[in-house]
């Protein structure tokens, strides 16, 4: 005989989990043909998300056991526990102040490192140098260095929780941002702010964690849609405020503020920043007696003791350092991961030399002051806020036309018709930044050269981040620090070659063959990804 119950609520959202039938005899009997808990993990890639179909794929005594959507209309992946304190059964409050909190916490990385283009030659004149020479060996290095300290902030999470490695990399980050802003000579100035980038990365790559965390499947490119905006809009924010702060003062106040809007970030994630990693495949996911102490509780998960009692039940060190090895080859992963690197690499390297160009005397630039340059900053980020907004109706339109036209069922590579927008526009940015630089066009023809150019930027990122968390999703921290690890290879030398390449063959040659290379990329990768990326999946997921 049956029991039908209420699940707990997931959220309040309209989109979150109504309710659940329970059969306690079809439980026992469908459990071994089955497994709810990790079926999206297990079908990596391929999610039934209609119920409905649900009824045909599974049989209708497992589809009455699966939580749907308040409305009924689509299949919670993954499957929320009954317990309150899964993050998937979250307020919508509670989860939006998490995703708010790592929003702003993955702008701090490339919000430091963009102080250094606000500030190169201010640096240049302060260390007796040239401004090639402070590029090379801080701006460069520090974005190399962002992309290696991501590896390793996920092996610690995996291990110890999202929560302390969080805390503990953003305390480290400030304290070296501090020492940028004391810095006495060169070689101290370049430590500090290497340290700063290596430490201060570790939201680019939790920020995929925490959304999948805290998001069922059919939420998430959405969610990500706004942690994304967060680390593209960054890199230009700095530039941008500070521009006007170092015409009219030392360099030494933008690292001060910048120190400052760190401390404030440590200080949200002390008081606000839940840990997320909820252990649903243990029996049990709170195998220890938690203290009766809120408070006490609060601490010890926040700087690791929680996280460190856990570790037992987690995996092994040997499979968190070797994981990359196992990962990294899968060749419908190395593709999107080549093209990403290209595309976002030369948006970083634009960011990066856009300053030289147009602070340049003519005829290589265009010979602007401070303010100007401060000013022209303020195009790519509304650039970025267009491109969440067209990003985040189109990434939906797109999952639940795919998902009708396909019966109910979600396929990863759905997620990839959006960079059939994004080409287009990247390609007309480019040329037209490479055309107005090398002819002199107006600065009015730049930006927007500039700012269509970073709306491609940021539509295409968030498919390739969505696209490759469905097809790993026992993987979302290492995918998330592979794509962090490939833009920033893809964009910290590019600014070694892109100002000489254009000073010497003209920037429409420089900028054209760089939209070329990603046009090229695409075409070898994308459709082949769309033909074959079931197979790829079948055959080579982890």
């Amino acid at each position: 005989m049956s029991e039908s119950k209420q699940a707990p609520s997931v959220s309040e959202h309209d989109n979150e989990k109504g309710s659940v039938v329970q059969d306690a005899s079809a439980h026992s009997a469908h459990s071994s043909e089955l497994d709810l808990v990790n079926y999206h993990e297990h079908n990596a890639g391929r999610l039934v998300v209609d119920p409905e179909e649900a009824k045909i794929e599974f049989g209708e005594e497992v589809a009455k056991r699966l939580k749907l959507t308040k409305d009924g209309t689509k299949v919670l992946w993954p499957q929320p526990a009954d317990d309150p304190q899964d993050p998937q059964n979250w307020s919508d409050f509670h989860k939006g102040v998490q995703l708010l909190i790592i929003t702003l916490a993955a702008i701090v990385p490339d919000f430091d490192s963009g102080i250094g283009i606000t500030t190169i030659f201010a640096l240049a004149e302060q260390f007796n140098t040239t401004t090639g020479v402070i590029n090379n060996l801080t701006s460069n290095w520090s974005i190399f260095l962002l992309g290696w300290g991501g590896l390793f902030a996920v092996m610690l999470m995996r291990r110890y929780g999202r929560l302390p490695v969080l805390f503990w990399s953003q305390l480290l980050a400030v304290g070296f941002l501090v020492g940028c802003t004391f810095a006495p000579n060169l070689k101290t100035f370049t430590a500090m702010r290497c340290l700063t980038a290596f430490f201060g990365t570790c939201p680019q790559v939790t920020g995929l964690y925490v959304v999948t965390d805290l998001f069922p499947f059919h939420l998430q490119a959405r969610k990500l849609n706004i942690w994304t905006m967060g680390f593209i809009l960054s890199p230009f924010l700095s530039p941008f405020a500070f521009g006007f702060l170092v015409a009219r003062t030392t360099w030494r106040w933008a690292y001060g503020i910048g120190s400052i809007y760190g401390a404030l970030v440590v200080l949200l994630i002390v008081l606000f920043m839940d840990e997320t990693m909820y252990d649903r495949k243990l029996s049990n996911p709170r195998p220890y007696g938690e203290p009766k102490s809120r408070l006490r509780h609060r601490i010890e998960t926040l700087i690791g003791i929680t996280g460190y009692r856990m570790a037992k039940y987690r995996s092994g060190w040997k499979e968190v350092l070797f994981v990359w090895f196992k990962i990294l080859w899968r060749p419908h992963l190395l593709g999107i991961l080549w093209f990403e690197a290209m595309l976002f690499g030369f948006s970083i390297g634009i960011n990066v030399t856009f300053a030289v160009f147009i602070g340049t005397p003519p005829p290589v630039g265009y010979g602007f002051g401070q303010f100007a340059i401060a000013g022209a900053y303020g195009t790519p980020i509304v650039a970025v806020l267009i491109g969440e907004v067209l990003g985040r109706y189109f990434n939906d339109w797109v999952m639940n036309f795919t998902i009708r036209r396909n019966k109910g069922v979600f396929e990863a590579e759905s997620r990839l018709w959006t960079c059939y927008i994004a080409i287009p526009l990247y390609i007309c940015g480019f040329v037209l930044i490479g055309a107005s630089l090398q002819n002199h066009m107006t600065i009015g023809a730049l930006i927007m050269g500039w700012g269509i150019a970073e709306v491609a930027t940021m539509i295409n990122t968030v498919a390739v981040y969505a696209y490759c968390n469905d097809c790993f999703p026992r993987l979302q921290g290492e995918i998330s620090a592979l794509i962090n690890l490939a833009r920033t290879l893809g964009g910290f030398s590019v600014a070694y070659f892109q100002v000489p390449w254009a000073t010497k063959n003209g920037a429409l040659q420089t900028f054209g063959v760089e939209a070329a290379i990603v046009v090229g990329l695409f075409i070898l990768i994308v459709p082949a990804l769309q033909l074959k990326g079931r197979y790829l999946r079948e055959r080579f997921s982890y």
